[in-house]
């Protein structure tokens, strides 16, 4: 029988590498997966559509669905979750100290728009009462000159985004102190290579960012999976199929990480790790599906819109594809 062949840019994530090897086959469908980095990913989807489906940052996905004819419809399926306290990087030429000191201070971020920054500016929002519009913004490249947003923006005024020199990175700014702090995804490399002059805003992250779960019950979502919506709407039923076969290469990588006879990564406490996780988080500490994300979802599009970056609060149920809401019962 003949099967939809399909594209699928993702990251070589271990909870994607069934999908990868063949080893989870979605129903009706051949699988053609490039693991991408996600920044090449998304820059080729959000500009070009060059795939079937791909992952994408929550954010870009949320400014995408405001246009007049969205291009992308997702399901709920999160391959990247993190908890950011760890990203906010300070030069030892700003002062800063603790997140109040950030206010009316030069901020970079990659783009304004990138949901490590969305999250980022709502935690210092909520816990620290760091106000978004009170900061100054500078974007481009981190690492290489001359990046720009994927999606152009039209923000409400009381957020100052300026780009940078396009012969000037971000990382080498912040250890110059030409800005003063930066929100990303990415370590920047002077945090390694110039450390007397980048340090993290929250040396003891860890800590810190177990106290914040433990209070806001939140993992944040970074990415999810996204399908062209011409794809979708001529074969729907992929919408399903993609999600059920997601779900079981996680059961993969979940049932490979709870192994001790031999330890599926490098990592020396995996063990503890895992074991840990289980009583913070749950069983299932990286949950897919609507329902079992509904708060999560629902705080970041708060902070989406409260940051300028949809028009309005948009609401969870007009992110995914409504054949992910539910299922066939017995």
């Amino acid at each position: 029988m003949s099967r939809l062949r399909l594209t699928l840019a993702c990251w070589d994530y271990d909870r994607t590498r069934a999908l990868a090897d063949g080893r989870v086959r979605p129903e009706g469908i051949d699988l053609n997966l490039l693991p991408l980095e996600v920044e090449e990913t998304f820059f080729r989807m959000l500009r070009g559509r060059e795939f079937d489906a791909s992952e994408m940052s929550l954010s870009s996905y949320c400014v995408s669905l405001q246009r007049e004819d969205p291009a992308f419809i997702a399901i709920p399926v999160f391959p990247s979750r993190f908890f950011r306290h760890s990203c906010i990087f300070v030069s030892r030429k700003s002062g800063i100290r603790e997140p109040k000191d950030l206010v009316g201070k030069r901020i970079g971020v990659p783009e304004y728009q990138m949901t490590a920054p969305v999250w980022i500016r709502g935690i210092l929002a909520d816990e620290y009462g760091v106000d978004p519009a009170s900061v100054g913004y500078f974007t481009g490249g981190e690492e290489e000159p001359g990046r720009d947003e994927k999606l152009k923006l039209d923000l409400p005024p009381q957020f100052r985004v300026t780009p940078i020199p396009p012969d000037k990175t971000l990382s080498a700014m912040l250890a110059e102190g030409e800005i003063d702090a930066l929100h990303t995804a990415r370590t920047p490399s002077t945090f390694y290579s110039r450390p007397d002059e980048v340090r993290r805003l929250f040396p003891d992250f860890v800590p810190v960012e177990k106290a914040y779960y433990r209070r806001t019950g939140l993992f944040p979502i970074m990415h999810v999976i996204a399908l062209r919506r011409d794809a979708y709407l001529q074969n729907r039923w992929i919408a399903r199929s993609l999600y059920k076969a997601f779900v079981e290469a996680q059961k993969v990588a979940y049932d490979n990480l709870r192994v001790t006879s031999a330890m599926i990564s490098m990592l020396p406490w995996q063990v503890a790790a895992v074991e840990e996780a289980v009583t913070e988080l749950g069983a299932d500490w990286w949950p897919y599906g609507v329902q079992e994300n509904r708060t999560v979802l629902d705080t970041f599009l708060r902070y989406h819109h409260e940051q300028g970056l949809s028009k309005r609060r948009l609401q969870v149920e007009e992110l995914f594809a409504p054949e992910t809401f539910e299922a066939f019962k017995i």
